[in-house]
């Protein structure tokens, strides 16, 4: 009920994950069945990068990250929310680990022509717009 009174505006970042071998990092949350991009929600006064980097340390233990480029920013009003979210490409050689069992119950490397069936419907266009080199602004 909250969310439909007063709508608050956060702030989200989220992660194109890559490796060395061309493999995809993807979540699967415990309050959620899809698969997912890792990431969270930017505190006050933290910019994109460092919001991501604490989610990603926080979430799933990957602290050593390049910052490729920002993929997108997505506005999501779904649920009665006013969220807005960067999405940036990351590469890394880290193998990840749950680090927050009370936030993720899985994690996969992924090549992207074999993502998973039950990945999210965003997840799976946000993946394809990096692919396609495409910078999006756009809803969810």
């Amino acid at each position: 009920m909250y969310w439909r009174l007063f709508k608050p505006r956060t702030l989200g970042v989220r992660a194109i994950v890559w490796n060395g071998s061309g493999q995809l990092l993807l979540v699967r949350h415990t309050y959620g069945n899809f698969w997912h991009l890792p990431g969270g929600g930017a505190k006050k006064g933290e910019s994109f990068e460092v919001a991501l980097r604490r989610e990603l340390v926080e979430e799933i233990a990957l602290s050593d990250l390049i910052v490729e480029r920002v993929v997108g920013i997505y506005h999501n009003t779904r649920e009665h929310k006013d969220d807005h979210v960067v999405i940036l490409a990351v590469h890394t050689e880290q193998a990840a680990r749950i680090a927050d069992p009370n936030e993720v119950r899985e994690i996969g490397w992924f090549s992207p022509d074999a993502l998973p069936p039950d990945i999210s419907p965003a997840t799976a266009r946000r993946i394809g717009e990096y692919q396609r080199g495409e910078f999006a602004l756009e809803p969810w």
